[in-house]
């Protein structure tokens, strides 16, 4: 079986209703001090009122797209930045034989 995370799946929210009701709680976080809040985009809600079809797509990253060519299970096999790699080789291949096996460590 095969269980490895290859892409991202996604979908648009193109209701202007729900967008705007999310744009007005939003709004009311960044006004109590939330940072990463974001304000109201009235332009684009008027543009989701004009139609916005259903909207999906997907993105693979090259990292996974490597771990699918080489047959790699984890994606630290294939990752470029040795530091991030467990120094730990008994511990790195104890997770990969779980990771066949289908279960996790």
């Amino acid at each position: 079986a095969n269980r490895r995370e290859i892409c991202n799946a996604y979908t648009e929210l193109n209701d202007p209703v729900v967008q705007r009701a999310r744009f007005a709680r939003s709004s009311a976080e960044a006004a109590e001090g939330d940072d990463e809040a974001m304000v109201t985009d009235e332009d684009f809600c008027v543009a989701l009122e004009h139609g916005l079809p259903p909207t999906a797509g997907w993105g693979i990253g090259i990292d996974r797209l490597a771990m699918l060519l080489t047959d790699r299970v984890t994606i630290k096999d294939v990752l470029l930045f040795p530091a991030m790699k467990p120094k730990d080789e008994a511990a790195m291949a104890a997770a990969a034989a779980a990771a066949k096996e289908g279960r996790e460590e």
